[in-house]
């Protein structure tokens, strides 16, 4: 009996331990699959954004180098202020910005700039550990190399918006010792800063979109989580790991949900976690709190003196900073990112992401020409800014019949649209458009095609948009329009329509 427990003691000991290689294989599989989905989904992402940061920012600058060039032949062609020279020329500047956002392979040692993106040093950490020789998976280098590309060319984008900042002072400063300035040359220094100020938000909205996950990313760093050697990897690695100098075999886990505890922050800043005067006191750290006199400071650690006077430090380099800031402002102008005009934010979003998807319905009561209908619409609108929309449309008119007795589903006729919506008043627009509809019936072998038959629409009226809460449709929107071109149909239409429509 003894031996058959035994042997049953071991078979199942075996396979336990095939089951565990079974879902390791499993996994090691999963992590292969997303590892070389991501790898190339990164690759498009990245040259994507290289290619649009790139033709931004030259297609900027050399409008701006324009826009500056003309600035100073108009002061130089009304003659220079008797107490000043001219405007410097900065063309080569502008050239070198060019050329180095074009050239800069990322070859130097390139730090995140604009604060920590937690996506982005995940991305990074995947890309490094998926390139180490006992994984070598393949084209994993190739990416980290267009990432770190891509952050230095990131970091190209920050001196070209400092170098715009430090020239718009530059501009305001030399146009202060006019009392009358030319003809034309405010006008070019307003289009000259808004170009600016729109240039640095168009490089944020890049920083912001190469830091946003995916599914794809998440789905990947799930996978990768299940194998130790990528968690110890990542706490080494990681740009967050750098910034606490965290001790190779620390570990991350813990009440905290990954935080660091009390007790290794202490020991990473080093300071003492049980001293009474480190950070780990009940005062430490608290500005203006009090200590003992003559109390013993912790070697190496962090004393509530020592604590108060970098703090102070600090708070006269914030200073500093700030007085920088307000002088590069050029006083009534204001800093790039506090703009003298009424910024646009569509500008800086993609083509696509202007577009706007729509549908409407409106439903017509039976005639004695037409029976009862109902015109469902579809839309595509544009957003020209943040309150205004142009756009197009399609309508499908479906028949009911005559009556409740006569219910009879028919093909009435079809419309093509446009449209603008103006804004008025918080959530009262102005709406216009022209329309083409077909009022018969028709099928598809019977499409109308001759424009003699389509009956034309002038729309004038007024829209109330209604915020909603719900999915998929974020407003509704009620129309009520007034047709100025129906008394000319032949038979006439209806003058007044009231639309509801959903935008998604």
């Amino acid at each position: 009996m003894k031996c058959i427990k035994n042997a049953c003691l071991m078979m199942a000991g075996l396979c336990l331990s095939f089951l565990i290689r079974a879902q390791s294989i499993v996994d090691s599989t999963k992590v292969v699959v997303s590892s070389s989905r991501i790898i190339h989904q990164t690759e498009d992402r990245v040259n994507a954004l290289t290619a649009k940061l790139i033709s931004q920012t030259k297609k900027d600058l050399l409008r701006m180098q324009r826009q500056d060039k003309l600035l100073r032949e108009r002061l130089a062609a009304d003659g220079q202020p008797a107490h000043g020279g001219g405007l410097v020329s900065v063309d080569e500047q502008y050239n070198t910005l060019i050329s180095s956002m074009s050239l800069d392979s990322g070859g130097r040692n390139v730090v995140p700039a604009g604060g920590y993106q937690a996506n982005l040093d995940s991305l990074q950490g995947v890309l490094k550990f998926l390139g180490q020789k006992n994984n070598n998976i393949p084209g994993a280098q190739k990416a980290l190399g267009e990432l770190t590309a891509l952050q230095a060319k990131m970091q190209d984008a920050d001196l070209v918006k400092q170098f715009l900042s430090q020239r718009r002072a530059q501009i305001s400063s030399y146009l202060e010792q006019y009392t009358n300035l030319p003809s034309g040359v405010t006008g070019i220094f307003a289009s000259y800063k808004k170009q600016a100020y729109y240039y640095s938000q168009q490089v944020q909205a890049y920083k912001e979109e190469l830091n946003d996950p995916d599914r794809l990313l998440k789905r990947a760093l799930g996978e990768l989580n299940k194998l130790p050697s990528f968690a110890s990897f990542m706490k080494r690695n990681s740009v967050l790991a750098g910034l606490f100098n965290m001790p190779a075999g620390s570990s991350a886990e813990g009440p905290s949900g990954g935080l660091l505890s009390r007790d290794k922050l202490m020991a990473s800043l080093g300071g003492d976690p049980a001293g009474g005067n480190s950070m780990g006191g009940n005062t430490a750290g608290v500005p203006g709190a009090s200590f003992p006199q003559g109390s013993e400071q912790a070697t190496g650690g962090i004393s509530g003196q020592g604590l108060t006077q970098s703090i102070g430090e600090a708070q006269g380099q914030v200073d500093g900073l700030r007085d920088k800031l307000n002088a590069a402002g050029g006083g009534s102008g204001g800093d790039l990112d506090v703009p003298d005009f009424k910024p646009n934010s569509q500008r800086t979003r993609s083509f696509f992401r202007r577009l706007e998807l729509g549908t409407n319905l409106q439903s017509t009561s039976s005639s004695v020409y037409f029976p009862t209908t109902t015109d469902l619409g579809l839309s595509l609108g544009y957003r020209l800014d943040d309150k205004n929309v142009v756009g197009i449309g399609l309508s499908y008119k479906m028949g009911w019949g005559r009556d409740i007795k006569h219910v009879s589903i028919s093909s009435q006729g079809i419309g093509l649209r446009s449209f603008a919506d103006i804004h008025i008043s918080k959530s009262f627009f102005a709406t216009g458009g022209f329309e083409y509809n077909y009022q018969h019936p028709f099928s598809i072998q019977g499409f109308p095609v001759r424009l003699d038959d389509w009956r034309k629409s002038g729309l004038l009226g007024i829209t109330k948009i209604i915020s909603m809460k719900s999915r998929p449709f974020k407003k509704a929107r009620l129309q009520l329009l007034w047709d100025f071109l129906s008394y000319g149909n032949r038979p006439q239409t209806q003058p007044l329509k009231f639309r509801i429509g959903y935008s998604l």
